[in-house]
């Protein structure tokens, strides 16, 4: 809390519980951005001491008081009650950190984080309440919006009613972003049409991404699913193709985009940038390639300008002294190709650069896993460490590993498997960098590797 805030100057401290705002118990953030709106509010903070206060508070309409909570939920974030058929958390194996076994659906988090959430375990005055207190945008988990295939697919009976609840928030304008999970041969197809027509009926759904399903080594005892192939990844492209071009007539814009997995398990180019229309679903990672490779062009370009301009002469030098520096760029076995090609376009503006791709086939949750955000630090370490990958690496050459940092939890450098970057540098004896996914960042990082070397 800021020492000129508004909570500050009524000597709010950490550890102060609040109460209620206006005589109402505040659950959650949403609840307390809402009250604090009003210009004239009636607070009670419960002290460490125990001691209750009654704050009487005089504002500008809209104006924070600068409360910061140690949990934004407040209370205790909601357990997702399905049984989905495609769940990727019945597909962990045991003995991971318990918080990747909590499988939250919780509106709040929705809202707050970006969450998707299927709707199933609100009561109506909790979809009342998204209404009234306007909050949006909100991530929904549809999948299907046949009612029966819904209830199948999510294993819970409560699971048919979507499209009317998503109906009434349309009604309200509540903005809305929708996930399907593809599974093949059950949502997919005629239903996949049909999911689409539905939802493109609703005006205030801003986006739609259709990801396919994951699977591990570890379904024993779940539903039967195979994964996506060349050939059914490629219909599925051919089938959504045709609505974008549908709906472009219609709405002007595509609405529903695939993830990138589509596109390399068919082995199709990407759509263009401008096609993914601001990449609203990047998190679902829908575009995170293309908007990668744009990025990388961006920069590289630039750097090439100011190499030619002279503006950058620590470029000429390092180009000079002929330094070499060998970057080994670890990925998921997906996106080996499109990293080969993206080290080909570095190399060629930065020739001191020399890069070997390195993808990592996933031992830790099976192979059927080729994604880089699921590879852990042991199966790097194996592959890295493998006769075949040491017995290419020179002496005379300085190498340095990097890695996306998407193999790493938010905000901390741990890999799923618990170990750490401090680990898996321990192991290999070298430096590992952790580059965002992020094409400038990528090669401003490339470029203090070299400076450094």
């Amino acid at each position: 809390m800021g020492p000129e805030t508004i909570g500050a100057e009524l000597e709010i401290e950490v550890g102060d519980i609040l109460l209620n705002i206006n005589g109402q118990p505040i659950n959650d953030i949403i609840e307390y951005r809402y009250f604090i709106s009003d210009e004239y509010l009636e607070m009670d903070i419960q002290k460490s001491n125990g001691e209750i206060w009654t704050l009487e508070i005089e504002k500008e309409y809209d104006e924070d008081l600068g409360l910061e909570f140690e949990n934004p939920i407040i209370d205790q974030s909601k357990n997702c009650q399905n049984q989905c058929i495609f769940c990727f958390v019945d597909q962990l194996p045991n003995n991971m950190r318990k918080t990747l076994y909590f499988k939250d659906d919780d509106s709040r988090l929705s809202f707050l984080q970006g969450n998707y959430i299927t709707l199933t375990n609100m009561k109506e005055e909790e979809i009342q309440r998204i209404i009234d207190y306007r909050i949006s945008p909100i991530n929904l988990s549809v999948h299907a919006t046949d009612p029966a295939l819904r209830v199948k697919m999510l294993n819970n009976k409560k699971a048919g009613d979507i499209l009317k609840v998503m109906r009434d928030f349309n009604d309200h304008e509540i903005k809305m972003n929708c996930q399907i999970v593809l599974c093949p041969g059950v949502n997919d197809g005629k239903h996949l049409d049909k999911t689409i027509q539905d939802l493109k009926e609703l005006q205030h759904i801003q986006s739609t991404a259709i990801v396919p399903v994951g699977i591990t080594k570890y379904r024993e005892g779940l539903f039967l699913m195979k994964p996506y192939d060349q050939g059914t990844a490629s219909k599925v492209i051919e089938q959504v193709e045709a609505w974008q071009r549908s709906i472009v007539k219609e709405k002007g814009r595509r609405f529903v985009h695939l993830s990138d997995e589509f596109y390399i398990l068919a082995q199709r180019p990407f759509p263009k940038i401008k096609d993914y229309e601001g990449f609203p679903q990047i998190e679902n990672g829908v575009g995170l390639v293309a908007k990668f490779r744009g990025e990388v062009d961006e920069a590289l370009a630039m750097e090439k300008f100011k190499a030619e301009q002279g503006s950058r002469p620590e470029l000429k030098d390092l180009m000079d002294v002929n330094r070499q520096v060998l970057v080994q760029l670890v990925t998921g076995v997906l996106a080996k190709e499109f990293m080969e090609n993206i080290a080909k376009k570095v190399h060629s503006v930065l020739p001191f650069i020399e890069f070997e791709v390195i993808p990592v086939k996933n031992r830790f949750f099976g192979e059927t896993i080729t994604v880089s955000g699921l590879v852990t630090g042991g199966d790097i370490i194996e592959t890295l460490k493998s006769p075949e990958v040491e017995g290419r690496e020179s002496k005379n050459i300085k190498t340095i590993t990097m890695i996306p940092k998407s193999m790493l939890k938010a905000e901390e450098n741990v890999f799923l498997d618990d170990l750490t970057l401090k680990d898996l540098e321990q192991e290999l004896k070298r430096t590992v960098i952790a580059s965002s996914v992020d094409g400038k960042s990528f090669v401003r990082s490339l470029l203090e590797i070299s400076k450094s070397t």
